[in-house]
């Protein structure tokens, strides 16, 4: 009976202690203190606005949570810390982007913007499961400027009038990683001049363009969904040992890949690239390797202005332009939409299919690849292709301008 009474007097009183079985004395809980080293959270629900709670943040950095809800803005966000992560409830957390004069979103960068020293860059921002959305006359969604280490995972980012997510010169290890980039009006994700870049388990959806990287080294894009854009889906400039791999291009009205520039030392493989308006397109790379990819079908090209249909011969998976040398094909499947003898095949606009194209480029390997039901599996145009070799290669109803 006495336990029981201390009981009842705990719950009643609001007190912190709860007497044991052996009727001990009570125990506080110890004084509260700050761990040394620690900041306090920033709740940006106890701000008048999401800037002021950006403002709030110490110059060593910190944490921001974002609550649920809807937020306009008709000014763009600035973010101007080291060390810090700004972290939403999830898509209950969404921000909108109100301004009609071609402002961004959210703007990542050191107050001393494009000024700004290499040894005073910003490093360490992450940006977390909040959804950023934008209108036609608004500007990038987010735009982050000489940031090292820049982690986004788990936002969504759509209908902006710019790029969806534009990391500009973000030299150290940007990572975006479980995104999702949509109906923006230029480019899904802009990766200008970036260095050591991941870019994993996203997807973009009918943006103009998904992803850009121009001017950059060692891109690493794994596992991503590219589905249904205006233009084309992966395009890389000036760019320097990469892989591009495990992803699905889908219905892109323009190409899957497209490798311009000087570009070198870059693998893509192990890609399915399906019902696209071209293939893969290395208009100026070298030292390239195109492996074990799957080139399904391919939509027909437009019709030409005087209303005729072009020949199918005009679609091509893949082309290796003049400028382009020392390519390896390997390992490839070219195909129509063949399910088996006997199986109810699908309508005829899903029965095209290509192969490659060769424009006067040179020093090419091409083998063990299969060619099936392809109107060619290699086809030559312009001048003469030098030093290619076609060999061990599987053709299937396939006729070609090189000899097996």
């Amino acid at each position: 009976m006495f336990r029981a009474i201390i009981l009842m007097a705990v719950i009643s009183t609001g007190m912190v202690w709860i007497a044991t079985a052996q009727e001990s004395p009570p125990v506080s809980n110890p004084p509260t203190t700050i761990l040394p080293g620690a900041r306090i959270e920033i709740n940006a629900a106890t701000f008048p606005s999401i800037q002021d709670a950006f403002d709030a943040i110490p110059p060593e950095g910190g944490v921001v949570r974002i609550p649920p809800g809807t937020f306009e803005i008709s000014q763009p966000l600035v973010l101007s810390r080291s060390d810090v992560l700004i972290q939403g409830a999830g898509a209950a957390t969404h921000i909108k982007n109100m301004n009609m004069e071609g402002q961004p979103a959210l703007v990542v960068k050191h107050p001393d913007g494009e000024k700004v020293k290499s040894a005073d860059q910003l490093w360490r921002v992450m940006l977390s499961q909040f959804r950023i959305t934008g209108q036609e006359k608004s500007g990038n969604g987010i735009e982050a400027i000489f940031v090292n280490e820049i982690f986004l995972q788990g936002l969504t980012v759509s209908y902006h009038g710019g790029d969806g997510i534009k990391l500009d010169r973000c030299y150290e290890d940007a990572r975006v990683n479980a995104c999702l980039m949509t109906y923006n009006k230029q480019t899904g994700l802009n990766l200008p001049g970036c260095h050591d870049i991941v870019v994993s388990a996203n997807q973009f959806e009918e943006n103009r363009d998904a992803l850009h990287c121009f001017d950059a080294f060692n891109l690493c894009m794994t596992g991503n969904c590219v589905d249904d854009h205006l233009g084309d889906g992966v395009v890389i400039e000036n760019t320097y040992g990469s892989v591009v791999s495990g992803n699905m291009i889908e219905e892109c009205d323009g190409r899957a890949i497209v490798l311009a520039r000087d570009c070198y030392g870059i693998t893509l493989s192990s890609n399915v690239i399906a019902h696209n308006g071209g293939g893969i397109d290395l208009i100026d790379a070298h030292g390239c390797a195109v492996s074990a990819n799957t080139f399904p079908l391919l939509k027909m090209p437009p019709k030409a202005k005087d209303g005729t249909q072009p020949s199918q011969l005009e679609t091509r998976c893949l082309r290796i332009g003049k400028d382009s040398s020392r390519i390896t094909v390997s390992g490839n499947s070219f195909s129509d939409s063949y399910i088996g003898e006997g199986a109810v095949q699908r309508k005829l606009n899903d029965q095209l299919a290509g192969g490659i194209v060769l424009e006067g480029t040179r020093d090419v390997n091409i083998n063990g690849n299969t060619f099936s039901s392809v109107p060619k599996a290699v086809e030559t145009r312009g001048a003469a292709s030098e030093n290619v070799q076609f060999s061990d290669n599987l053709l299937i109803d396939a006729p070609s301008d090189l000899a097996p």
